[in-house]
């Protein structure tokens, strides 16, 4: 029977990855850091966290993406190689595949970003 955590007791947050996914904020943990797939808020319209103020690595997306990028490529051309798909059946995977992988990989980096901004 543990009770529910006090207001001075502070409950754990949650890891990067089910933050990225949830696009929790890192002050209130709602589901308020993004205000669209890969793109952060404004401000935490919870908390009133001024989001756009702790997002100061946004350079480094094309970095972040031009490395997502490469690893696609290098394995859709070693799927390519190894199982010989119909183009058309290529097409219908790594299409896909590369939006989710994109959208995931910029939410986990400014997820990161922030999150390391605001601990900071």
């Amino acid at each position: 029977m543990n009770a529910d955590p006090g207001p001075t007791e502070k409950q754990g947050q949650p890891g990067l990855v089910s933050a990225a996914l949830s696009g929790l904020c890192p002050r209130c943990g709602t589901k308020t850091l993004f205000a669209a797939p890969a793109a952060l808020a404004e401000t935490c319209a919870n908390c009133g966290l001024d989001i756009v103020s702790l997002e100061r690595g946004g350079r480094f997306v094309g970095v972040v993406t031009m490395l997502l990028a490469l690893v696609l490529i290098l394995a859709a051309l070693g799927v390519d190689e190894w199982l010989r798909p119909p183009i058309w059946a290529s097409l219908m995977f790594w299409g896909p595949v590369t939006v989710g992988a994109v959208i995931f990989g910029l939410r986990f980096y400014k997820t990161m970003w922030v999150y390391h901004q605001y601990e900071e």
